[in-house]
């Protein structure tokens, strides 16, 4: 398995220097491709919808969640860089720390996972700006192929997990309203909506009493 997956690195990373416009687009998706992602989740927290702030409670939840699992995993299955190990065309600076998984990859599609179980069609885009960054790692030479595939399963897998959860669960679902309602109360004070704060407010108020009621339902 692993010689195989040395292969594929050589093939890829191999690509390096044939293609200058190439490896300029993967130059940029492995250094700042991520932080479109941070870019767009905030534009999306700040559309000031609840759709949008739930999505983006629940791809915070899972990021947290999978970073932890990667700490773990690479903990336990210590693998090197494969410039620490090989002669590569290493196309942009990095730390000779773990390479298996891949945090590029994890982070990149925990995030365009979560986003897709809410808004399919922005998913899309957001999956496939996932697979540039994930092959760019690969491609700049600082992940072996095996790296950024755990990573993209392991991200895919943690934030469904986690929509699953908290679509199963009224309390969870509780718990990340009053998150945002509390933050809410302070951004209506500094920043109002068109409606004024008050009634902001208390519409917040009902929406979440009309959850624990059905919650109380439930439970009995």
């Amino acid at each position: 398995m692993l010689s195989i997956d040395y292969q594929l690195f050589q093939i890829i990373n191999g690509m390096v220097g044939h293609y200058s416009s190439l490896d300029a687009i993967m130059k940029f998706f492995s250094n700042d491709g991520e932080y479109v992602f941070i870019l767009g989740i905030i534009v999306y927290w700040f559309t000031r919808t609840e759709l949008n702030r739930r999505m983006v409670m629940e791809a915070l939840v899972s990021a947290c969640i999978a970073f932890g699992i990667t700490a773990v995993l690479g903990s336990l299955f210590y693998r090197n860089r494969p410039f620490v190990d090989h002669h590569v065309q290493l196309l942009i600076q990095h730390a000779p720390n773990a390479s298996f998984p891949s945090d590029h990859a994890t982070a990149a599609f925990v995030v365009a996972t979560a986003i897709w179980c809410t808004r399919r069609k922005d998913g899309w885009w957001w999956l496939a700006l996932a697979a540039g960054i994930t092959v760019s790692r690969v491609w700049t030479g600082v992940h072996y192929p095996l790296d950024v595939i755990a990573g993209c399963l392991l991200g895919v897998g943690t934030a469904i997990g986690i929509h699953s959860c908290i679509a199963k669960s009224k309390w969870i679902q509780i718990c990340l309203t009053k998150v945002i309602r509390v933050y809410e109360r302070f951004e209506v004070s500094v920043w109002p909506k068109h409606t004024s704060s008050s009634a902001f407010i208390s519409k917040s108020l009902q929406y979440e009493k009309k959850q624990e009621e059905v919650c109380d339902k439930k439970t009995n």
